[in-house]
């Protein structure tokens, strides 16, 4: 090939990718003006309470954000205490539009005085909402031992968005971090893990405005939580595919003279190992589709833009980078033409070699292990409630702790109930019947509807409040019931349902693709069995952490599921580097353990290295302020180390060693002898 072309096509990439980045500028910069955090963005359309939230929409005055104003002394509220409690929620009344009088009703020990106040002022505007609920803590302030919180619902939304609103930095920049001192202890070098880095961050950009896209073009939601997570995928599975690149390239720099052609050799090796990697976890995530939840339904979308545009970004803007730097690039250890790498003791060789000598008693002991740590989930706390849902305790947590315990046997927290109009009489005395209901009045007509709130003789969230809820559902036939406690019921119900639904068919996909990569039926279901005991047994070391040592009162519905679906999809990934190279030692002749072995040896140092940084990326969600992002990083960057240095390393290989060729079965491989199973084999892909 020519001089000219070498250095065109490495120029023309750059410039194709400086048009994509200016088309998608605008797009990307537009990602956060349609995020959404409300929990009826998150719900199916089906759910009671998400249609009791749209019916709420229409009435008079549009949507209501409730707070509950909360005054309190230690020794007893004063008369001082009440008027200046009364002169306050009268100041909030005036400023504000609200849905009837404010009423204080005291605790039974005179310590505590609450308002439940509710407006329709904010509508369903979030910045609206939040700057209402801003307005009226500024207005309530205690004075000389008088503490005054504003809790409720409205409250605890307000804080969650703030928590969700300061993702994005944070997040990003503790990630970019974070991969930065990973690749600079993997690289050795001052200048090279600036490379990948800096495609991954225009990677991140890129998924931004495609994602902005979907949105506009679909519908598709996005939350806080499926952007941060689309982030840490873009950066995880992009230096990973990085590593595997660079790591060939490398190698191919000592057989090749010239830059261009070494990174030609190098995508002919490693590129369909990395497009086949990509396709399986862009799949996995795609079954969420069949969700009905929407926050996990779109997150499938989402996660899959960032995992593809990772794809796009290393087979393409990477490889133009390095070849237009040279081999210096690689300073201080610069691959010489014609060199040959020091040799070095290789950790995964000895590791190797422990799980052949023995194999069937290193698999069965690390399955006992996995098995062991499995148990923990036994431990996980129950669903977490939505005031425990942060890790430090905002304003309106405090507010709650404060209602929860001047009120223990009574709710703040209304339940919203929507009947026709016609039927609202006969509704309201059929509600004051219901055993667990304390109270319940009518509110706003309209659209042919009637609104009234219930207040159950229990707390919020508890269980004695959820079958209160369930009673009111089986009874009220031709009404929705809903509200923040019936919202989180909902959510727990749709992600068990969605649990029943999705892992089936991740499972069955991934399987398939296995099958129809490595041309086996066995392979595949060891690869698939490991990934699923390694999201058992990550989930369980959660279960043995979570409520112990970092005080968790409980695990986020959505947490069983999600962690699963990216524990397997991306767990594949580096079992299909190790089974692959592993054929194709079958394929050159090798015998059954010595494929295994070499495998082990020739993937273990780059495919470790690619797993620290992943569990590293995903670790960064553990520094986040709300407790289901916590936990999903947590056992998602364990099960990936789990699944690096113990279930690929020593169970995968040592249940390749004791099955023999009886692992490719029923392909060819498990039955031809040596060098007649196929064609010569293929380049290496690691």
């Amino acid at each position: 090939m020519g001089a000219g072309k070498r250095r065109s096509v490495p120029w023309g990439m750059l410039a194709l990718w400086v048009v994509v980045l200016a088309f998608v500028s605008p797009f990307a910069a537009e990602l956060a003006e349609v995020q959404h955090d409300r929990i009826t963005d998150y719900l199916p359309a089906s759910a009671d309470s998400t249609k009791v939230a749209k019916i709420q929409e229409r009435l008079p005055g549009g949507g209501v954000t409730e707070l509950v104003l909360v005054y309190h002394r230690d020794g007893g509220l004063t008369a001082a205490d009440r008027a200046t409690a009364g002169e306050q929620v009268a100041r909030v009344a005036g400023e504000h539009a609200l849905t009837g009088e404010p009423e204080g009703i005291p605790s039974a020990d005179g310590t505590t005085l609450m308002y439940p106040v509710a407006s329709t002022e904010p509508g369903t505007d979030e910045d609206r909402r939040d700057a209402f609920v801003n307005d009226v803590r500024e207005a309530v302030h205690g004075t000389d031992g008088l503490s005054a919180e504003v809790g409720g619902p409205g409250a605890l939304a307000t804080d969650a968005s703030e928590v969700y609103d300061s993702l994005g930095g944070p997040l990003l920049y503790t990630t970019v971090a974070v991969v930065a001192i990973l690749l600079i202890l993997i690289y050795r070098s001052p200048v090279l893990w600036l490379v990948p880095l800096v495609v991954a961050g225009i990677a991140d950009y890129l998924s931004m405005g495609v994602a902005y896209g979907l949105h506009q073009a679909f519908g598709t939601t996005v939350s806080g939580q499926s952007s941060g997570i689309m982030t840490i995928l873009v950066f995880g599975a992009g230096t990973d595919y990085a590593l595997l690149l660079v790591s060939r390239y490398r190698e191919e720099l000592r057989r090749v003279e010239r830059p261009y052609d070494a990174m030609r050799a190098a995508l002919r090796g490693c590129g369909p190992a990395v497009l086949a990697s990509s396709g399986t976890v862009a799949a996995g995530l795609l079954c969420l589709l069949t969700a009905d939840l929407n926050s996990n339904r779109d997150m499938g979308p989402l996660g899959t833009v960032g995992v593809l545009c990772a794809l796009v970004a290393m087979l393409t803007l990477l490889p133009a980078l390095l070849v237009l730097l040279g081999r210096r690039v690689f300073w201080p250890l610069i691959p010489a033409y014609g060199s040959t790498p020091r040799a070095r003791r290789s950790l995964f060789a000895a590791m190797g070699t422990s799980a052949g000598r023995r194999p069937l008693t290193v698999l069965l002991g690390g399955a006992a292990l996995l098995g062991a740590l499995a148990l923990g989930t036994l431990n996980l706390p129950g669903t977490v409630k939505q005031q425990d849902a942060f890790v430090d305790r905002p304003p309106s947590v405090t507010a709650m702790e404060t209602l929860a315990a001047a009120f223990p046997e009574s709710s703040a927290q209304p339940v919203d109930v929507i009947t026709p109009a016609a039927r609202a009489d006969a509704t309201l005395a059929a509600i004051r019947g219901v055993e667990g209901v304390d109270s319940a009045r009518k509110g706003r007509t309209g659209a042919g509807w009637t609104e009234i709130s219930v207040l159950a003789a229990a707390p919020p969230q508890s269980a004695a409040e959820t079958a209160t809820i369930e009673r009111l559902r089986d009874r009220l036939a031709d009404s929705y019931v809903g509200g923040p406690s019936a919202q989180q019921l909902d959510l727990k119900d749709t992600n068990a349902r969605d649990r029943l639904v999705v892992v089936p068919i991740v499972l069955l996909s991934v399987l398939l693709i296995l099958v129809a990569l490595l041309r086996s039926l066995v392979a595949p279901l060891i690869l698939t069995a490991a990934v699923v005991a390694v999201w058992g047994a990550a989930l369980g070391i959660g279960g043995l952490v979570f409520g112990p040592l970092f005080g968790f009162a409980g695990t986020d519905p959505g947490l069983g599921l999600l962690s699963f679906v990216f524990l397997v999809a991306l767990g594949v990934d580096y079992g299909i580097f190790l089974m692959h190279r592993m054929r194709e030692e079958s394929l050159g002749g090798a015998e059954p353990a010595a494929a295994a072995l070499t495998a082990l040896r020739s993937t273990g140092g780059v495919i470790a290295s690619a797993g620290l940084v992943l569990a590293a990326t995903f670790a960064v969600l553990t520094n986040m302020g709300l407790v289901q992002l916590v936990e999903l990083g947590f056992v998602i960057a364990v099960g990936v180390l789990l699944d690096t240095f113990l279930v690929r390393t020593y169970l995968v290989t040592s249940a390749s060693v004791a099955l023999g060729r009886k692992v490719w079965w029923p392909g060819p491989l498990s039955r031809a002898p040596r060098r007649e199973a196929e064609s010569a084999p293929e380049r290496q892909y690691v």
